[in-house]
């Protein structure tokens, strides 16, 4: 498996075409009955947003027994829309949740269990992986779909605009507030970057750097060329109705209108059961994974949100899908050894 690129992984595991089907209806108690007294599954998945939830399908599909333990609390659920995902365009993230996780539970050999994974142990056959409320899951491999945590500013009503009209990607949002009133949130080199790339969907732009300017005398330069203007003030607030932003207030009391604000901001893992089973992260502070998902522990494989800064929906179900994949075509050569 370490030798093999992409290409011949694809023909190998015999995807000749894409799509998936429905084969049976729904049962909303499926998922408790199958939970009766079994602890030991192929695969065990924690987390189960799009990327685990696309893993798990693609597992399903290949007739592995899959245990999905989700705590219910994606870090996109205070978002009212999902977007530049095809054939759920404008969708809120909960349909599209709700739908996948419909079809996912509906292969039988899929169980669910509602909780938050606290403790990872290796043993001598997988894996041993503990919940908040104590109960024990094993599995031979084990899929990390655990997502970040954004780490909030201490400004006034941000976390309430989060994912609102405080914003982490254009192409996810711009759309919907093309030619507003629109601020970056930023600093130094990706303050410039970041008004760069955001000038494109809107021209009434200011970057706010909440502070003194890192900003060097010819990236000043080039974005007063641009009309992009400068503000150097801390912020004390965002003011806002619903989450939708108003104006923001500085320190000095002073205010100034805005319709939306992009920003970068810090993170941690939200479950430490990668740092427990000592997968390395990136300098970034995401779990570092190879071509095939595969992190730097053996057995133990990642995606979505938790290993790469492209956090759109479309990506995490296109990882969940290849990690499916990788880790049904390792079960299998294990089997043929």
């Amino acid at each position: 498996m370490r030798n093999l690129n992409r290409r011949t992984f694809i023909k190998q595991s015999g995807v000749l075409a894409t799509g998936f089907a429905l084969p049976f209806s729904f049962n909303p108690f499926i998922e408790n009955k199958r939970m009766k007294d079994r602890k030991q599954f192929d695969v065990i998945i924690i987390g189960g947003s799009y990327a685990g939830l696309a893993t798990a399908m693609a597992l399903g599909r290949a007739l592995r027994n899959v245990l999905i333990i989700d705590s219910g609390k994606p870090c996109n659920r205070q978002t009212p829309h999902s977007h530049n995902f095809l054939t759920q365009d404008g969708k809120t993230p909960r349909e599209i949740s709700i739908l996948a996780k419909q079809q996912v539970l509906a292969y039988n050999t899929i169980t669910f269990f509602d909780g938050f994974a606290t403790k990872g142990l290796k043993t001598s056959n997988g894996f041993e992986i503990q919940t908040e409320s104590g109960d024990k899951f094993t599995a031979a491999k084990l899929v990390l779909a655990t997502g970040i945590k954004d780490i909030m500013p201490e400004i006034a009503g941000f976390s309430e605009c989060w994912g609102i009209s405080v914003l982490h990607c254009p192409y996810c949002h711009g759309y919907e507030v093309k030619n507003e009133i629109t601020g970056i949130l930023g600093n130094g080199e990706y303050g410039f970057e970041f008004s760069k790339l955001i000038s494109n969907w809107t021209k009434d732009l200011t970057l706010f750097t909440n502070g003194t300017s890192t900003l060097t005398d010819e990236q000043k330069s080039e974005l007063e060329k641009h009309s992009i203007e400068i503000v150097e003030k801390e912020i004390k607030e965002m003011e806002h109705l619903n989450g939708q932003l108003k104006n923001i207030i500085f320190k000095d009391r002073s205010k100034q209108t805005v319709k939306a604000i992009y920003t970068r901001l810090p993170f941690k893992q939200n479950c430490t059961v990668a740092e427990q089973l000592r997968c390395e992260l990136t300098e970034d502070g995401y779990i570092k994974i190879d071509a095939f998902q595969k992190t730097t522990t053996k057995d133990v494989y990642a995606c979505g949100d938790n290993t790469t800064r492209m956090r759109t929906v479309a990506n995490a179900v296109g990882m969940g899908t290849l990690t499916g994949m990788t880790v049904n075509k390792e079960l299998v050569d294990e089997r043929f050894k």
